[in-house]
């Protein structure tokens, strides 16, 4: 059966390697933690049709790697970007205190109008925490950021830091703030005669795939 959707929205996952990107999508698509995750090399992706306002909508979210020697591939990914989860480690004081180089280059590189998450993530490692839920929210307020604390091994909150970036899109395109028609909004509509057709769907259509490093641009013709 083909998919269909009102909108679908780009999503980006960006951070520091180690602070659980993948794990992250892997938890939102397949509803369970990734036991054995690595770095991710190049790009991976995934996909999955969520209901947000009475709205079916596709998230298509590219989760970019981390590592410093990838940063040039990653980059190209950004763009028409409409949402990004900005994801840190909370048991990593390194991983938040470079959070700037990624929001720079998501304000840089993506849509004009990008919705941008903070996810301080592995919050169920509350003994190991070397940032605080404080100082992480003062980061958000000073950036105009969301902020959500998550854990991809329990899942809490995980789908809420999707949902929650994908509210806040909605609304901002039944306000008129964004056009789906407009060149690199990373908005696109969808076939909703075919949604009215079939129903409202859930979030069990999914798909993910991993892409090779020398794949740049986004258009997924490398993906293995």
């Amino acid at each position: 059966m083909s998919e269909s959707y009102d909108y679908l929205f780009k999503f980006l996952i960006i951070g520091r390697a180690g602070s659980g990107k993948s794990c992250l999508l892997h938890h939102f698509i397949e509803n369970k933690f990734k036991e054995d995750s690595s770095h991710t090399i190049g790009v991976e992706f995934g996909s999955r049709i969520v209901n947000v306002g009475g709205k079916s909508i596709k998230l298509q979210i590219w989760d970019t790697a981390g590592q410093e020697r990838f940063r040039s591939v990653t980059r190209s990914y950004y763009r028409g970007a409409a949402g990004a989860l900005l994801v840190y480690d909370t048991t990593s004081r390194d991983s938040f205190n470079v959070l700037w180089n990624w929001l720079n280059d998501a304000r840089t590189l993506a849509s004009q109008n990008i919705c941008i998450l903070l996810v301080g993530n592995k919050k169920d490692l509350e003994e190991e925490r070397e940032v605080t839920f404080l100082e992480a929210s003062n980061f958000a307020q000073e950036n105009e950021l969301i902020f959500l604390e998550t854990s991809a091994k329990t899942g809490e909150n995980v789908e809420e830091a999707f949902l929650k970036c994908s509210k806040t899109i909605l609304a901002k395109i039944e306000t008129g703030e964004l056009d789906p028609e407009r060149i690199g909004s990373g908005i696109q509509y969808g076939d909703t005669s075919a949604r009215n057709a079939s129903g409202t769907l859930g979030g069990g259509q999914t798909q993910r795939s991993r892409l090779r490093p020398d794949c740049a641009g986004g258009g997924g013709s490398c993906r293995s």
